[in-house]
């Protein structure tokens, strides 16, 4: 009898295992939460596939997982991450034998993935989610230097965007690179852009058609 005709148990199998996969990304759990996120998942589609198709599967589902990890490392403007969420919803639903245990198998791949945010109050969170969220501001009052000489004297300088701001991204100024965000809005590349305000080692920025 195939394990997932019970529509809630793909709920349960991709929930879990997706919960403590993303769980894995964001605390620091010792790769026991990777463990026990990589078993949920191997029993899932072991179950729901063929041989043949399992192998496949796996490969789509873990690379999602990997564009996730590359995102937040390197990044940190969601593309790859919407991507590999994209390859995890996919490998499931494919995987499921039936149409709704397809839907029961992607709700538990998004609620799994919500569910994680769970382990940030109780675990210590990654490094590289601080980059993300910027929990801690550089100020003077928490003892950082604020504003370097070297980006102090970049307010009101003139730059050129060398990829899309969305809204970070990185911008030239005086023939030096610098990573930067805009004030919201996609700035295209090869845009001429101002700095209007130095925060730390950040740089915010905004075209200079909207300077005034």
């Amino acid at each position: 009898m195939n394990m997932l005709t019970s529509e809630w148990i793909a709920l349960v199998m991709t929930g879990l295992g997706t919960l403590f996969l993303i769980g894995e990304i964001l605390v620091n759990a010792r790769g026991i939460f990777a463990i026990l996120g990589i078993g949920f998942m191997t029993v899932y589609f072991t179950v729901a596939l063929e041989t043949s198709s399992l192998i496949l599967m796996l490969i789509i589902y873990f690379s999602g997982i990997l564009l996730i990890v590359i995102d937040g490392k390197l990044l940190n403007d969601g593309t790859l991450g919407v991507i590999g969420a994209a390859c995890m919803l996919t490998s499931v639903a494919i995987a499921a034998p039936t149409f709704g245990s397809g839907l029961y198998a992607i709700a538990g791949v998004l609620i799994g993935g919500l569910s994680s945010l769970i382990f940030l109050k109780v675990f210590k969170r990654r490094d590289m989610w601080t980059k993300i969220t910027l929990m801690d501001r550089l100020t003077g009052d928490a003892g950082y230097n604020t504003m370097t000489d070297e980006y102090g004297a970049l307010l009101h300088k003139t730059g050129i965007t060398l990829s899309d701001l969305r809204p970070v991204g990185t911008v030239r100024i005086e023939h030096k690179d610098y990573s930067a965000v805009s004030t919201g809005q996609w700035i295209s590349k090869d845009t001429h852009v101002k700095v209007i305000q130095v925060d730390g080692t950040g740089l915010k920025v905004v075209p200079l058609t909207d300077e005034a």
